[in-house]
């Protein structure tokens, strides 16, 4: 099963009043986006699984972070920088995020709805080795 990893850099555009990001979905995804979500106030690390099915896009809104991944090779270190990194992950790829800045905001762009039973889940990082 091929694990899918993809980091971009996000387009800035300087106006003389802001700084503009677009983000047009069908360059960096190739999924539906059903639900959307924000990771704020970070006071640890963030995540710890990987899905079987789901697969999602996320975006550093703003400060830092180091996103852990594993693609069946073991754990490598992605410095995030806000809002110019976006990481899309696939299916069985081991994920999550460390080293927050306290101001670090991080949006994510799922391709599924949420289900509280986490069938989709595998949280226990050895099993998820005994699979890749």
């Amino acid at each position: 099963m091929e694990k899918i990893l993809k980091l971009y850099e996000i387009k800035r555009i300087a106006t003389p009043n802001f700084v503009m990001s677009p983000i047009e979905l069908k360059d960096y995804i190739d999924f539906e986006v059903k639900r959307v979500y924000f990771i704020t106030d970070p006071k640890g690390p963030a995540g710890g699984h990987c899905h079987k099915t789901e697969k999602e896009f996320f975006i550093l809104a703003k400060g830092t972070a180091t996103a852990i991944i594993d693609r069946g090779q073991g754990l490598e270190r992605i410095p995030m920088i806000g809002p110019t990194t976006g990481l899309y992950i696939g299916e069985y790829t081991w994920h999550y995020f460390e080293d927050f800045s306290p101001d670090a905001v991080l949006l994510a762009l799922s391709s599924t709805n949420y289900d509280s039973s986490r069938a989709d889940y595998i949280e226990d990082y050895e099993k998820y080795k005994k699979i890749a």
